[in-house]
């Protein structure tokens, strides 16, 4: 009961196509996409401004010296390059 049903559907297109005419709403419906586009372009940088920059933490390689006793030696983490 709670959902709209098939007719429920005719209902609303054609009260929407007397409103606005058969014209404008091939506008409208691509006005609401491109607005849909940059909402969810501005949601997606919004989260990515709001995480804070974790360093990477890289596992150590081990290197063998003249004598075959293994060494640790840290690896630099690698620059994060994009332009802020």
């Amino acid at each position: 009961m709670g959902g709209l049903q098939p007719w429920h559907w005719v209902i609303v297109i054609a009260v929407f196509v007397l409103l606005f005419g058969a014209k404008k709403l091939p506008d409208a419906a691509r006005s609401l996409g491109k607005s849909m586009r940059i909402f969810k372009s501005e949601i997606k940088e919004m989260q990515a401004d709001s995480k804070p920059d974790q360093p990477t933490q890289i596992a150590s390689e081990r290197i063998s010296d003249a004598d075959g006793a293994a060494t640790q030696s840290p690896v630099e983490p690698s620059s994060d390059k994009r332009p802020a």
